[in-house]
């Protein structure tokens, strides 16, 4: 029977030495390389044999796992990808849909083994959750939350302005503050720097760098 090769690449050392535990007991896998940063993922890949690449989303210095899928699925169709992060950050689902990344798995509340997923993601299935995690903010749950004021707590874990992030969103600093008012009274945090801290360590956002504006305002 054929075994896998996989790619591991994860930067915190016990979700790496569990990945690598699981392939070594597996007769279906075979470890290629762990690596910590996403940045070196598409140079392994070039060097070929990569059948699965077990991807974190956030890796050493900031390395994006979901641009690193991205260019090589764009370079390397046939390399099966699956995503692994134990952050619920609300737009994660349909970015790497969007990239065509094979399957996506959440580390700590995934009911389903890691092995399990690799196989049915081999054989072929695309393997997804059907939402992302429900957490609590403050009073209220990440369900609660709408678009835009997701879009809107974005941004304001950033430290930007109404007026930056109402240029960012295409709209008026006064909406943002009638929004971001309206956040507060939700969750109950007495000011925004409690709330964009909060909303920031909770993973329910995560900013990622755009010089063009760090977030797009929902069509």
């Amino acid at each position: 029977m054929k075994r896998y090769r996989v790619l591991v690449v994860e930067d915190q050392a016990m979700p790496r030495q569990l990945f690598e535990m699981f392939i070594s007991s597996s007769a279906q896998f075979t470890l290629a390389a762990s690596i910590d940063s996403a940045a070196l993922a598409d140079i392994y890949c070039a060097g070929g044999g990569i059948d699965l690449v077990l991807m974190d989303v956030v890796t050493k210095n900031g390395a994006n796992g979901l641009d690193a899928a991205g260019a090589i699925k764009a370079r390397w169709p046939k390399i099966r990808i699956i995503i692994v992060t134990s952050m619920p950050e609300c737009s994660y689902l349909e970015k790497v849909r969007r990239i065509g990344v094979d399957s996506f798995w959440y580390k700590e509340i995934s009911r389903e083994p890691i092995l399990s997923l690799m196989e049915r993601t081999m054989a072929g299935e695309s393997v997804y959750p059907e939402t992302t995690p429900k957490i609590q903010l403050g009073l209220a749950s990440s369900d609660e939350f709408t678009e835009t004021e997701l879009l809107i707590l974005r941004e304001l874990t950033g430290g930007y302005t109404d007026a930056e992030i109402g240029e960012h969103l295409h709209m008026s600093r006064f909406t943002v503050r009638d929004y971001v008012k309206a956040m507060r009274e939700k969750t109950g945090f007495r000011s925004r720097t409690e709330l964009a801290v909060k909303a920031r360590q909770s993973g329910l956002v995560i900013l990622e760098p755009n010089p063009e504006g760090s977030s797009k305002k929902p069509e």
